[in-house]
């Protein structure tokens, strides 16, 4: 157990007074800064080499803040590197973009089991290479959240021994006390779960406690920890134990009594003393003594294992394995019509064994989300002879938002790459975690399946209407909607290939056929043309099971109304917007009307074409091609609103709906 002197002290006042120094910045809260609890870091910041310790909220932040502000970093500006919430992309030493209540304890359960897998993996005899804990602080709030309940009863039934989460009990949210909405007690939800409990009663105080719970935590490898430290929310000032201090700066006059109280000047701000400084340097000193320890080890594991090395090495630099391309399947025209979703189970079949790093999963749909490959090992506790930790298939549960949440932790790990399937209606379950996703420009993969009204009976509740046009609006986030076997592998090859860019694949639960001008090539550039034809009256641009609609509607035009048309096919739009404007007029041209027909919202394609044909209300219940036909997406339906579309731009002008007067910011 350490001994904790006054230099110690002397930094959690330091971190109790820049509550003072947070008035400035008028958003921001001091309450957390005012508790006790303390972290350090390292300078080097790759989750491998220290234990990973996520952050949830604003308050939250300011402690990880200072912290790295100790070590010599700017605190918060226009363009600075710590923005307002944590963001992992902006700051080192911030692991996972968290923000939303909730969140950052999903992120950890997903640091937790890419731990877990990882070790699993590539630890040896005598090399203890993977080996760092997953550390979380996170409030009343948090644990009020769903997504973090849902983490947390997958995080106890997978027996994460790794992860240790300190609960700050302060019994204050936003609007007050939390006795006029969460009664309930945490400790035995937790205790269900399935995780370790430990209180510690005085954390205003009680630091020996403190350490002591952290210490038997790490003892425990069956079960998460979580402990309870019951702490007075902005301890010190006026306010202290009150709502009044969440949310809000202090005034001037309790910011002045608050340093006051801790033996600061009361006049003066952002002062953190050079004994302070100096602890944290030699924290900081020490973490890189142990940094190079590890990285002595990972040379000598390379020399006794190379290829574990190199494949370690290989995941931690983001890249795919050389030629794993190669493996993804490719279609002719007479292949067999099979639904989209089958198409990306055949790809994953094809794949796993070259992109080892590829973490599978669902949230209790995996028979219809087609998510696992034969002979896929589960990722469970051994303990339960149901997997093993080095399984690369998990059982998410009925939990689509904690999965995604998870899916965030385990992606930003840096071994893993996630994929996670659902019914695309249910991605609106999941929406908070996979707006962070793209924040955090985490390469996660939604395998999102019944991608439209064509799942039949299940009717409106399950068939999403503007789900896509939600997460086409979303940005740094691929939305595909692939229409056949070639666009399924060419979204998988964008998505895996794709850094920094999380995706959703769109995937139908009726057979498509096998388009005849489809290619992997052509498809990869987010729209083509799939049926040119010389001086044509009209553009059919659509995407998934309604491009084969259009182009039979294309043959039925000409058939019937001696009218030509061509189609294109736009399996991701902001893939397509991103290629030359020259090949974009080349897909979409200059001199006829584009027409585009989708069965879900029309909103957002009007970016691409004059007039819309979709589907701006609820569905029906009953077998798919007769609520297709119900709804007119038939040749015949299709056709009819073609010809209205010409007659009405008849003698016009017409230009491209890419010309635009200006380029939006993106």
């Amino acid at each position: 157990m350490g001994s904790y002197t006054d230099v110690d002290q002397l930094a959690i006042n330091t971190i109790r007074v820049l509550a003072g120094s947070i008035r400035p910045l008028v958003a921001q809260s001091p309450s957390i800064a005012l508790e006790p609890l303390t972290n350090s870091f390292p300078n080097s910041f790759q989750v491998l080499r220290h234990c990973a310790f996520p952050v949830i909220g604003k308050v939250e932040l300011n402690k990880s803040f200072e912290n790295i502000l100790w070590i010599g970093t700017d605190m918060v500006t226009i363009d600075s590197i710590t923005p307002g919430h944590p963001e992992a992309h902006d700051t080192p030493g911030v692991e996972v973009t968290t923000g939303p209540l909730g969140q950052g304890f999903a992120n950890a359960v997903g640091l937790a089991i890419a731990q877990a897998h990882t070790s699993a993996v590539f630890n040896k005899p005598g090399f203890d290479l993977i080996n760092n804990y997953t550390y979380c602080i996170f409030g009343d709030g948090c644990a009020m959240e769903g997504v973090a309940s849902e983490a947390a009863s997958a995080a106890g039934h997978l027996q994460l021994g790794g992860l240790i989460c300190l609960y700050d009990d302060n019994h204050i949210s936003i609007d007050g006390d939390t006795n006029v909405a969460f009664t309930e007690d945490v400790m035995k939800r937790f205790e269900a779960y399935g995780w370790h409990t430990i209180h510690v009663e005085d954390g205003n105080h009680d630091l020996a406690g403190i350490e002591a719970a952290i210490q038997k935590a790490k003892e425990v490898k069956d079960k998460p920890t979580v402990i309870k430290v019951t702490t007075t929310i902005g301890f010190g000032s006026k306010l202290q134990g009150t709502g009044g201090v969440h949310g809000s700066a202090l005034k001037p006059d309790d910011s002045r009594g608050v340093k006051q109280l801790f033996g600061f000047d009361p006049e003066q701000s952002f002062v953190v003393p050079q004994q302070v400084y100096d602890l944290y340097r030699k924290k900081a000193t020490e973490g890189a003594a142990r940094e190079q320890e590890w990285n002595a080890l990972l040379q000598q594991y390379a020399s006794k294992y190379p290829a574990e090395h190199a494949d370690l090495v290989r995941r931690l630099s983001g890249k795919l394995a050389e030629g794993w391309e190669k493996n993804l399947p490719r279609y002719s025209p007479s292949d067999a019509a099979v639904a989209t979703r089958k198409l990306s189970e055949t790809v994953l079949e094809k794949i796993h064994n070259v992109i080892p790093e590829l973490l599978s999963g669902s949230a209790d749909l995996t028979g219809s989300n087609n998510t696992r490959w034969k002979h896929a090992v589960d990722f469970q506790p051994p303990s339960t002879g149901l997997g093993d930790w080095s399984g690369r298939y998990l059982r998410y549960g009925v939990r689509e938002h904690g999965m995604a949440g998870i899916m965030n932790g385990i992606a930003a790990y840096g071994t893993l790459i996630p994929a996670g399937g659902t019914f695309l209606n249910f991605v609106s379950y999941a929406a908070g975690s996979v707006r962070l996703s793209a924040l955090s420009q985490v390469r996660t993969i939604y395998i999102a399946t019944h991608d439209s009204i064509g799942l039949g009976e299940d009717g409106p509740t399950h068939q999403p209407i503007e789900t896509l046009a939600h997460f086409r609006a979303l940005p740094n986030v691929m939305v595909w909607r692939p229409a056949d076997g070639n666009e399924t592998s060419a979204a998988y090859y964008s998505a895996l290939t794709s850094r920094h860019t999380p995706s959703i694949l769109a995937l139908t639960r009726q057979n498509l056929p096998q388009l005849e001008s489809s290619t992997i090539e052509k498809a990869i550039r987010g729209g083509y043309v799939a049926l040119e034809t010389p001086n044509a009256d009209i553009t059919l641009i659509s995407t998934g099971s309604e491009v084969s609609l259009c182009i039979d509607a294309a043959k039925y035009l000409k058939e019937k109304h001696n009218i030509v048309a061509r189609v294109a096919s736009m399996p991701c739009f902001e893939v397509f917007d991103v290629q030359d404007k020259a090949y974009r007029l080349s897909v979409i041209p200059d001199g006829i009307p584009v027409m585009s027909v989708e069965v879900l919202s029309t909103l957002g394609w009007e970016r691409y074409s004059h007039e819309q044909f979709g589907l701006n209300r609820f569905g029906a219940s009953g077998p798919y091609k007769d609520v297709y036909k119900k709804f007119e997406f038939t040749p015949e339906g299709i056709s009819k609103r073609a010809v209205a579309t010409i007659d009405f731009y008849k003698g016009a002008c017409v230009r491209s709906p890419l010309n635009r007067a200006f380029q939006q910011i993106i």
